[in-house]
């Protein structure tokens, strides 16, 4: 497919123009930045990494009734998906503390929460993504109570379908955040999970040895960050069994 008009470039995508109204395409970045962009390098591979581990993901999804923006994988580093108005929020459910949760309420990384916490952090980068309560996102029209309560019960299952994936092959689903994307039916809206879901996005522990793997492997200077995505993506068997580098050609098509 022939690449279109470029719309938009994130830290670790970049969005074109779609072969047809209402659709895009997304295309998967090597880039890693931590820290609100001030940690930054390119790991190979890890695009498409992330391209093959979402697609996985938002197949899954929808394959159990939860509406996602994914349409078709395009090629390695691209997808094909739905144009939505993005909320501008990030949605994030935590099943166990880390992170910036451990360091706000002193909690012991690790720590098993008595049950998933949703929380909502506004999408500005210049303000480090801020925190944010359901009474600032309805004073501030970000999203209406109808909203909330949708978005919270999207983000729920999804986390009901990432801890059973995961669970299922060794590894503990920490917490995840998504995007969630408002489209429009008639006159009716809908909403549905966009952006992407990858180890980008989740806090990824094994259970037996809670050897990383995820971002922090990168944001910590634990080790290779491709070889870690790489580990998920072979136990959800998305790379061939034989597969021992995130390079490209071992990809399954």
């Amino acid at each position: 497919m022939a690449r279109r008009k470029k719309l938009y470039e994130g830290k670790a995508k970049i969005l074109y123009e779609g072969p047809e109204p209402g659709t895009l395409v997304q295309y998967f970045k090597d880039d890693a930045t931590a820290f609100n962009a001030q940690k930054k390098d390119v790991i190979e591979g890890k695009g498409v990494l992330n391209n093959r581990l979402s697609e996985f993901f938002m197949n899954g999804l929808s394959q159990i009734g939860v509406p996602t923006h994914f349409l078709k994988r395009i090629n390695m580093r691209e997808q094909l998906i739905r144009s939505v108005e993005i909320i501008p929020l990030e949605v994030i459910v935590r099943n166990y503390a880390a992170g910036t949760l451990s360091e706000r309420l002193g909690l012991e990384e690790g720590t098993l929460l008595p049950r998933p916490i949703v929380e909502f952090c506004l999408k500005d980068d210049n303000l480090g993504d801020p925190l944010v309560a359901e009474e600032h996102i309805i004073a501030f029209g970000w999203a209406t109570q109808q909203d909330l309560d949708d978005m919270v019960a999207l983000a729920l299952r999804v986390n009901d379908f990432m801890s059973g994936c995961m669970l299922a092959v060794g590894i503990r689903l920490v917490d995840f955040k998504i995007e969630i994307g408002r489209v429009w039916e008639g006159d009716f809206q809908r909403l549905i999970v966009a952006d992407e879901i990858s180890p980008d996005s989740c806090r990824l522990w094994d259970i037996e040895t809670g050897k990383k793997l995820d971002k922090d492997v990168f944001r910590r200077d634990l080790g290779n960050l491709a070889d870690a995505y790489t580990e998920v993506a072979r136990r959800l068997g998305v790379l061939p069994t034989n597969a021992t580098h995130a390079v490209k050609p071992t990809l399954i098509n």
